[in-house]
Order: structure tokens, then C-alpha cells, then sequence
């Protein structure tokens, strides 16, 4: 059953895309991942042009944030002070985002620009995330339990600087200056890759703010749903990327592959779930990486092309 997409100008098999929106939502349950990471990769590999993938994937991390948000307002684990700082930093970076994404679509370079973001994102990411469920799993065996938590490290130059604020639920005075730039990096990540940014925010939280884990995960979600939906207006008011047809489809897909990921991660246990992410995510890095170096399979001329025009 072919259907189609009105922005990425092509038709596609509904059932596919039902697919990979199950798959992503199976995926986000069995992990704790919003699954943005994969999602653009993915519709990329499906012939989806990057730009209309990248706008149409923030879209769908909205829809998926939206619930893990309001579940952890009920649970208290939102710094709603700290949420707002670095939403007013995430819009202003999401911003910058999208006027540099249509300032490199113009050039042409945009395609390049977002594969080869995601061939280092993915690859940095998996490799760590490998390498650390090794290490997990070897201690375990080894009879050495889990790694105590490192302690917050001394920061120094953070400590001192300027326009310090006090956060009460995360426990924290320090400046909004750092929580600001956080969010204008993150925002920035979320307009270009059309990711929610959350792999990246999560760990500055509690390393480079010092937040505890528990306010973390609330406080992310509370900030990447206004962030990726300001970037999901900028792309379709600005660059017509934002695919509705396809946004719907994925949404729907991603709903029931939930539910299924949710019981299915229950069972298994943390290494086992973030080696497998890591693979998965190394997979990723490595078929984009191959599709960067290979030469196309229909190669053309812009000198040949001309000519022919004229």
C-alpha cells in the first residue's frame, strides 16, 4: 500500500513506515532513548532526503517526550527553574540551528553536513556505550559489582562565574550563565540533526551542572519538548521540511512499538540493554560512514549536465 509524501515528493509502502515508526517506539520503550538518533538515520536509508528527515524528526520527538514529561512532572523530578533557563537557551540555539541549516541547504551542503554529524555523533556514542557495558559486564563476572558513581568533580572556573542562581530542587547555586549554554548547544544539535539532544543534555547535566540523576531525566524532557518543537515550527515555517503525511504515520507506529519495548526491556538487565543500544547505534555510524565513501551508484556531472542544458 503505497502512499504519499507530499514534501519528500515520493511515494512509500505505509506498512514500512509503520515499521520503522514501531521500531523506534520498541526501541525508546526498551532502552529509556527518544530514539531521534536513529529515526533520521533510518528515513535517510529509506531514500527520505536528509532535510525532510531532520524536520520531520524532530516532530516525532515531540509527540514521544510529551508523556515522559508530564510522568516525571508528576513524580516531582522537575527543576522547573533550571527547565526554563535552559529552554530560553535551547530556543535561541534551535534558532541559530535552523538559519544555519538553511544557510548550508542553499549551499548545498546540507546532506553531507548531516551525515557526517551523525557518522561522529553515533560512532562516539556507540563506541562508549560498548565499551562501558564490556567493562560492566567483565566486573560482574569478576565478582567486583557495580562501579560506585564518581563523585562530582571540583569545577573551578564554573564556581566563579557571574549571575549565579539558586536551583532548590536540584540542590545547586551556580551561575545561569552555564545552564544558558547548555541549552543553546543542545538546541543547536536538535535544529541540525533533528535529534531531541537528550544524549548529549543528559550527561552536561550531571556532569557539568552537577545535578542529581533523578531531577535530570524530568528536567531533560521538560526542556527538549519546547526545544525540538520550536526547531519542528522553525523547519516548517522557514525550510518546508516538516512531512506531516509521514510525521502521522510515525507517530502511530511509534505509539504500539512503546508498549512492546516497555515489557521486553523489563526482562532484560542494564548491560545487556546498553551494549545492545551501543551495537545498534555503531551499526548506524558504520552503514552512514560506508554511504559517505562509496561512490554513488548513478554518478553525474554538473560540467555534463550544463552542456546538456545548453
Amino acid at each position: 500500500m503505497q502512499i504519499y509524501l507530499p514534501i519528500a515528493e515520493m511515494s512509500v509502502n505505509v506498512f514500512v513506515i509503520l515499521a520503522v515508526g514501531g521500531g523506534i517506539g520498541f526501541l525508546s520503550g526498551l532502552f529509556g532513548a527518544g530514539g531521534g538518533f536513529l529515526l533520521t538515520p533510518l528515513l535517510i536509508f529509506l531514500g527520505v532526503p536528509p532535510a525532510v528527515a531532520v524536520g520531520t524528526g524532530t516532530n516525532q520527538i515531540v509527540a514521544s517526550s510529551v508523556s515522559g514529561a508530564l510522568a516525571q512532572w508528576r513524580r516531582g523530578n522537575v527543576d522547573l527553574r533550571m527547565g526554563l533557563i535552559l529552554i530560553l537557551g535551547g530556543l535561541v540555539g534551535s534558532g541559530l540551528g535552523v538559519m544555519l541549516f538553511h544557510w548550508l541547504r542553499r549551499l548545498g551542503h546540507i546532506d553531507l553536513v548531516i551525515s557526517g554529524s551523525y557518522v561522529v555523533l553515533l560512532g562516539g556514542i556507540g563506541g562508549l556505550m560498548v565499551t562501558e557495558s564490556v567493562r560492566a559486564l567483565l566486573r560482574r563476572r569478576a565478582g567486583g559489582g557495580a562501579e560506585p558513581m564518581a563523585r562530582r568533580h571540583a569545577r573551578g572556573w564554573i564556581d566563579r562565574l557571574p549571575l549565579k542562581v539558586r536551583f532548590r530542587r536540584s540542590q545547586l547555586y551556580i551561575s545561569a550563565l552555564l545552564p544558558a549554554l547548555v541549552g543553546i548547544a543542545v538546541g543547536m544539535i536538535s535544529a541540525i540533526m533533528g535529534v531531541g539532544g537528550g544524549f548529549v543534555l543528559v550527561p552536561a547535566m550531571i556532569y557539568l551542572l552537577g545535578m542529581p540523576t533523578a531531577v535530570v531525566m524530568g528536567t531533560s524532557l521538560f526542556q527538549i519538548v519546547f526545544v525540538t518543537a520550536n526547531a519542528t515550527f522553525l523547519h516548517a515555517t522557514i525550510n518546508h521540511t516538516v512531512d506531516v503525511v509521514l510525521a502521522l504515520v510515525l507517530v502511530l507506529g511509534g505509539a504500539i512499538g512503546a508498549q512492546f519495548g516497555v515489557r521486553v526491556g523489563a526482562r532484560l538487565k542494564g548491560e545487556h540493554l546498553r551494549a545492545l543500544l551501543g551495537l545498534l547505534v555503531l551499526a548506524v555510524a558504520v552503514k552512514l560512514l560506508v554511504d559517505l565513501l562509496l561512490p554513488p551508484a548513478e554518478p553525474f556531472s554538473l560540467a555534463a549536465a550544463v552542456g546538456a542544458i545548453r
